[in-house]
């Protein structure tokens, strides 16, 4: 049982599978903290996922590579916008999404699908099964990420679907420990949604007494 699950790192450097170790370790606490709706979410993350971006940079693994880079980058906005306050006031609190960022979300995932697939198309890398679901997956977690930098309940159903296709996805790249992670994820998302829910109740029904 041991060799099945631990068989597709024979061939890996050994540094390469602590990093992979010490990404998933910080990416599980990052979750841990979103849900929390704690700040430590993003720094985090965002070493996390810079560790991703290189492994999966050196395994050619583009889609991968460029959702982390991505979630890097959303990690800085995040960081900027769970900060700022007016007038003492938290200026992005625990909110649902408006109809106009539904429309930015489809933007969103139409563009990011559209893109993943010209660069897969250009390094002709749909080569494997899970190319394909690659294009999909990016597409979900974009969105997921930016309903999150914005404080938006909405990125837990996101996070939800893309966590449950890649348990499988990373185990079949070959990547165990991550594919455990999301495992983890899954858990601790649908647990973030409902403690989001609670704390997006409690703020409105206080507003309703005030």
């Amino acid at each position: 049982m041991i060799e099945f699950f631990f068989s597709q790192y024979k061939d890996y450097q050994t540094y390469d599978i602590v990093l992979e170790i010490i990404a998933v370790i910080l990416g599980i606490a990052s979750v841990w903290y979103a849900k929390k709706d704690n700040i430590l979410v993003f720094p985090t993350g965002m070493i996390s996922t810079f560790i991703y971006v290189y492994l999966l940079w050196k395994w050619t693994l583009w889609g991968d590579m460029m959702i982390n880079g991505y979630y890097f980058t959303m990690s800085v906005y995040g960081w900027y916008c769970w900060t700022r306050k007016k007038d003492g006031i938290v200026e992005f609190p625990i909110s649902v999404i408006s109809n106009a960022e539904k429309r930015m979300s489809l933007f969103i995932f139409i563009f990011t699908t559209a893109f993943v697939v010209a660069v897969y198309l250009y390094f002709d890398k749909f080569n494997t099964w899970y190319a394909y679901v690659d294009t999909f997956v990016t597409g979900i977690f974009f969105i997921g990420m930016w309903l999150m930098a914005k404080r938006k309940i909405e990125n837990w159903v996101f996070w939800i679907i893309g966590d449950l296709v890649s348990i499988p996805l990373y185990f079949g790249k070959g990547l165990f420990f991550t594919s455990f992670q999301y495992v983890v994820f899954t858990i601790v998302a649908v647990y973030g949604y409902l403690e989001w829910k609670k704390t997006l109740n409690s703020s409105q029904q206080a507003l309703k007494e005030y």
